[in-house]
């Protein structure tokens, strides 16, 4: 496997980009980005100025998966989406060598911070399905995974909870605010 940064002009990597974020998200996610256009929307906002995208790909030139980054705050923080793995080899190292590839990314640009957005749409945490403006930090210091939550993912990563927007995608489904120091000084 290689980490590389594709082309704007790459339509075979822009179509499978498309394709593949659609299928990543198909099974606990089917909102975000359920047809292959709204895919290829997606896959093509990785090229817009001053973004990071970078892709794995096989010893064949195959997708495994791939991750992007826009600039925030001056560049001093950068937030990392999409992270999209191929659902057949998830669970073999190929996320976590593309985070930190962007972590990478994101330090020799000056980054200091890299957060994201971890979506908990249908019940999978102990956070959702409950008044989140009591008790919050209690909440989020005692939080469950119920269905294989990626915010576990992140956190072996050394990602941390650093917020959570209450009822973000509906009433009792947050959004899991996570960052990550990646400059030390």
């Amino acid at each position: 496997m290689q980490i590389i940064t594709p082309q704007s002009n790459d339509d075979k990597f822009i179509q499978e980009a498309a394709q593949l974020i659609v299928d990543a998200f198909r099974e606990h996610w089917p909102k975000a980005w359920p047809t292959f256009e709204d895919g290829l929307e997606e896959a093509n906002e990785l090229f817009e100025d001053g973004k990071i995208c970078r892709a794995a790909i096989d010893d064949n030139g195959y997708l495994l998966g791939f991750i992007g980054g826009m600039p925030h705050y001056e560049r001093h923080v950068w937030e990392l989406h999409p992270l999209a793995v191929q659902p057949s080899m998830q669970g073999q190292g190929i996320g976590r060598a593309l985070v930190e590839d962007f972590e990478e990314q994101v330090r020799v640009r000056g980054g200091l911070t890299i957060t994201l957005g971890t979506d908990d749409e249908d019940n999978m945490t102990s956070l959702s399905n409950v008044d989140l403006y009591e008790t919050l930090w209690d909440q989020v210091k005692n939080i469950r995974n119920l269905k294989g939550h990626p915010y576990e993912f992140y956190q072996k990563m050394g990602y941390v909870i650093t917020g959570v927007v209450p009822d973000a995608n509906g009433i009792g489904k947050p959004d899991i605010l996570m960052s990550k120091k990646v400059k030390q000084g």
